[in-house]
């Protein structure tokens, strides 16, 4: 079974930025979505070398200076934006962990969860 959750409206995420969200409200974003024109790329803000460490060192700075890689602050890896894949750094090989999101017609950005029916009782 799905979900899907209101992240943002295409026009709240400029063209060739980032952005971070907390859909689950534990204080801080824990996914951020990547935007190329028309196309977005979600992502769980999650580097694959440290599970736990979160990429950006400041809120939605989770691109490269270039603006053409995702990149972890803590450990240097670059990574691909479409793809997630380490392209550099410590984590070569690995690949951040896509949220799957659906790009509305009217603009918005929906992240799309899956429910066990574990979680449902």
């Amino acid at each position: 079974m799905q979900r899907s959750i209101l992240l943002c409206h295409l026009h709240d995420i400029p063209d060739g930025s980032a952005r971070g969200f907390d859909p689950g409200g534990v204080g801080r974003d824990t996914v951020f979505v990547v935007r190329r024109g028309d196309c977005v790329h979600g992502w769980y803000d999650q580097c694959p070398h440290e599970g736990l460490t979160p990429l950006p060192y400041r809120r939605h700075h989770y691109l490269n200076k270039a603006g053409n890689r995702i990149v972890c602050f803590a450990h240097g890896a670059l990574f691909e934006i479409d793809s997630g894949q380490c392209v550099r750094g410590p984590c070569l090989g690995q690949a951040l962990r896509s949220l799957p999101l659906t790009l509305l017609k009217d603009g918005r950005i929906m992240a799309v969860e899956e429910i066990s029916i574990a979680q449902l009782s």
